[in-house]
Formats: structure tokens, C-alpha cells, sequence
């Protein structure tokens, strides 16, 4: 375990306890566990910044974790499995405003590849708008129900045209504040404009990878060089 270990998160509830598994998790408290470590069920599961894309929560916090640990990769999905384990930050900026700000970015910058085939429909232009004039208190929710609908509409009408089906299907996670949502479907509509197996591989990577970065950014995390 020479590895140096990289700053690692954890998601909670809003009462502090893990969505899966069980026990309450307090800022400076240390957990641990007995018995040999295996993922899924024994240790204490925490996730690198890249896992930030692949799950929600009410909460989020940094952890610290003991000498003894492993590394667990499923697909895309990396995390680290640990003996002790310590919270020592709340990251106040992970709130549901945030992650619907974030989804609506995420939206916005695969627009255009809706927009190009689909130039007169500006149903998911509008429902990224409505996204963000919601998370600044600035819309009603009778407004975002009706722009989640109209995006999934575009979305469906946009079916034969792949990259941009995937950007309406972006807009509508936004406004649900679907921001895992959010972000895939963007990073696939970006993979689906790209041409050939290893352009759509790299294509979903660098927007994965700029999402992350955005993400860190807008949580006051410091982004992984």
C-alpha cells in the first residue's frame, strides 16, 4: 500500500448515516471495523473526487482513513475500502442547489449538438433556464414541472438523432436536479457525436473528466491535477 491515498469522500443522509449500510457518522469521530476487509461488506467505503459523478446524497463529507485499506474498481466506479475512518469536513457547498446548478451546466454545454440538428426547438434551452431561475428562487415549481416535461418531449422527438436525444435527456435530469443523471446523459451525448469506437471512449472521458473538475470547483474541492 505504498499508493499515496488521494482526498476521499463519503456520502451520508441528512442525518449523517450511510444510504447503505448502517451506523452514524459525526465530524472528527473515528469508525472502524473488525474482520478481514472485502468491499461491500466489511470496511469503511470512502470515494476519490472521480466518484463524485457516480452517486448523490444529502450529505457530503472529506474523510481520513487508518494505514490499513484496499482498493476496490468495478467499471468506472473506484473506491477505497478501509479499517478506521474519520470525517473531518462538511462540505457545506454540496446542497441541492448546487447539484442542480451543476446539472444545468452540464446540460449547457451539449446544447449545441441539439441544437444544431434541431435549430427552431428551444424546449431544452428553455428547461436549463427554468433549471436555474428554480435553484435561485426565482421559478415555481408548477414551471419546472412543466419544463421537465417539455425537455423529455424533446428529448423523445429528438430519438433519431443520438447525440442530441442524449442532450434533451441532459436538460430534463437539470431540472429534475438529476445531477448524476445530468452528467451522464451530457458525457453520452458528447460520446454519440464523436465518430468511431476509441473517438466516443475519449469523448466521454474528457467530458467526464471536465465535469469532475467543474464539480470540485463549484464545491471548493481541490481538483486532481
Amino acid at each position: 500500500m505504498s499508493e499515496q491515498v488521494p482526498q476521499l469522500f463519503k456520502f451520508l443522509t441528512s442525518d449523517m448515516k450511510s444510504p447503505i449500510g448502517t451506523g452514524e457518522w459525526a465530524i472528527g469521530r473515528r469508525r472502524s471495523v473488525q474482520g478481514e476487509l472485502a468491499p461491500c461488506s466489511v470496511g469503511l467505503h470512502g470515494w476519490p473526487v472521480e466518484g463524485l459523478l457516480n452517486f448523490t446524497a444529502e450529505r457530503l463529507v472529506r474523510v481520513e482513513v487508518g494505514s490499513e485499506y484496499v482498493w476496490h474498481d468495478s467499471g468506472s466506479d473506484r473506491k477505497l475500502v478501509a479499517r478506521e475512518m474519520t470525517p473531518v469536513e462538511l462540505i457545506e457547498a454540496y446542497n441541492d442547489r448546487t447539484l442542480r446548478l451543476f446539472a444545468a451546466d452540464c446540460a449547457e454545454r451539449v446544447l449545441p449538438l441539439f441544437e444544431r440538428k434541431h435549430p427552431n426547438d428551444d424546449r431544452p434551452r428553455r428547461a436549463i433556464e427554468t433549471a436555474r431561475r428554480f435553484a435561485n428562487g426565482e421559478a415555481t415549481s408548477a414551471e419546472l414541472s412543466a419544463a421537465r416535461s417539455a425537455a423529455w418531449d424533446a428529448a423523445w422527438d429528438a430519438a433519431g438523432d443520438a447525440a442530441g436525444s442524449a442532450a434533451g435527456s441532459a436538460a430534463g435530469a437539470a431540472v429534475r436536479a438529476a445531477a448524476r443523471n445530468a452528467a451522464r446523459d451530457a458525457a453520452g451525448a458528447a460520446a454519440r457525436d464523436a465518430a468511431g469506437a476509441a473517438a466516443w471512449a475519449a469523448a466521454w472521458d474528457a467530458e467526464r473528466q471536465r465535469q469532475t473538475a467543474h464539480l470540485c470547483q463549484m464545491l471548493g474541492i481541490e481538483v486532481p491535477s
